[in-house]
């Protein structure tokens, strides 16, 4: 059970590789102009924000997605990327060391071409080397991440970690969706 993780989660020095992580491959984008113009300032502000428990994600922004299928997308704000970032750099090898080795979802060293390696490899095992036939099941499960019960990985989460300010961040993280929609519904008094 992994105790005392907070304060390296808003360490200068994670905040800023976080930082550099949630930019990859989006540096020419606008709202990562906009964060770069006061970084420093910026950077400082979620780490003051972690440290006096007053962070608060920004609002999802929700879109419609056609790639191939229509799919309805929501993306977190920059600043959260950087959290999100902050947070995996330092709870992700606590629970990488528990998945499978073929989990290849954001794994590192792990992606499309591991996971074609690896289907190859199962594909020669059962086939044969192709001397039989084989079935392989492709699904996609329907709102998967918005139908998640965040009580139960919220529990899982808590077997590993009991740093109580570090669940409080996973807590803020999660719970997002259900803030919003609460919004949506109730009047702004009953919050």
């Amino acid at each position: 059970m992994e105790e005392n993780l907070y304060h390296k989660i808003y360490k200068w020095e994670n905040l800023v590789l976080a930082y550099k992580k949630a930019r990859e491959g989006k540096t020419k984008k606008d709202y990562v102009k906009k964060f770069e113009e006061d970084l420093i300032e910026n950077l400082q502000n979620l780490q003051f924000e972690l440290m006096t428990y007053s962070y608060k994600p920004e609002p999802l922004v929700t879109f419609i997605l056609r790639d191939p299928k229509t799919r309805r997308i929501s993306k977190a704000d920059f600043r959260n990327r950087v959290i999100h970032h902050a947070l995996i750099n330092i709870i992700g090898p606590i629970f990488e060391k528990s998945f499978i080795y073929d989990s290849c979802a954001n794994q590192k060293k792990k992606g499309n071409l591991f996971a074609i390696k690896r289907f190859d490899n199962f594909n020669k095992k059962v086939t044969k080397s192709g001397k039989t036939e084989a079935f392989c099941l492709k699904a996609d499960i329907k709102h998967y991440f918005k139908e998640i019960d965040k009580e139960i990985l919220l529990n899982i989460i808590k077997r590993k970690i009991s740093d109580k300010r570090t669940i409080w961040l996973v807590e803020q993280i999660i719970s997002q969706r259900e803030r919003e929609r609460r919004q949506k519904i109730l009047p702004k008094a009953y919050l």
